[in-house]
């Protein structure tokens, strides 16, 4: 298979595509999409985002210290491309996109954007400045989910919100499920083979004889200690 060499770059896809909610301090607060985003670390939950400085919500998230990562859906590409594309400089992004901004449960400033189905409250413990990109790394510190995407378990059904991935420059919808966690190494189920109704197979052929008729070994073995008891007396 033939390859091409190319010059450095970042080639990682597909990644999601998010919406980040932020604000500063006077209550200003804008909308800004980012794919350079993702889990670092399980426990404690962190997450990052990475983001122009000439962004314009990059001083609010700097400032604050807070910012929402909102995951995004079928429903919602549109205004993901749109939050990409225009500056909080010029539009009113949740005005334009009629999205509707909630409260978090753990931030102060940082709002949630309502229509996503998932909302992921961040807190910032440190900022690396890295070249073109900052990297906000960032405490997870609270998790809204839609309660329309929960079933009859009480289990949220992510898969079914209808998330979208972005890669090299286009948002996809995602795919056929391929697999689960651990499918590669996991044994395969083998079908048992149904059991004869009354456990043993001889239990199904005696099962129309008389108790009497049926041959029973435990009367046998019996019978047979009997004539060996008889014989020992026979001997002394």
């Amino acid at each position: 298979m033939a390859k091409q060499t190319w010059k450095p770059g970042n080639m990682i896809y597909p990644l999601p595509a998010v919406m980040v909610s932020t604000a500063d301090k006077e209550g200003r607060s804008n909308i800004l999409t980012i794919a350079w985003t993702g889990t670092v670390c399980t426990n404690p939950p962190m997450a990052y985002i990475s983001v122009r400085p000439e962004r314009y919500s990059y001083h609010m998230i700097k400032e604050s210290g807070e910012f929402v990562i909102n995951l995004t859906t079928k429903k919602l590409a549109r205004v993901t491309d749109y939050c990409g594309v225009r500056s909080g400089r010029e539009v009113d992004k949740w005005k334009e996109c009629r999205l509707t901004k909630g409260s978090a449960s753990s931030l102060k400033y940082a709002p949630v954007i309502e229509e996503a189905p998932v909302n992921i409250e961040c807190r910032v413990k440190s900022i690396q400045e890295l070249g073109s990109h900052h990297m906000f790394l960032a405490e997870v510190t609270a998790v809204q989910v839609d309660e329309a995407y929960m079933d009859e378990k009480g289990k949220f059904d992510l898969d079914s919100t209808g998330l979208i991935a972005y890669s090299h420059g286009e948002y996809l919808d995602l795919g056929e499920k391929l697999g689960t966690f651990g499918y590669s190494v996991r044994k395969k189920q083998t079908a048992r083979k149904p059991k004869v109704s009354g456990g043993r197979k001889s239990d199904a052929k005696n099962a129309g004889r008389k108790r009497s008729d049926v041959p029973n070994k435990g009367r046998r073995k019996s019978a047979g200690k009997k004539r060996t008891t008889a014989r020992r007396k026979a001997d002394r």
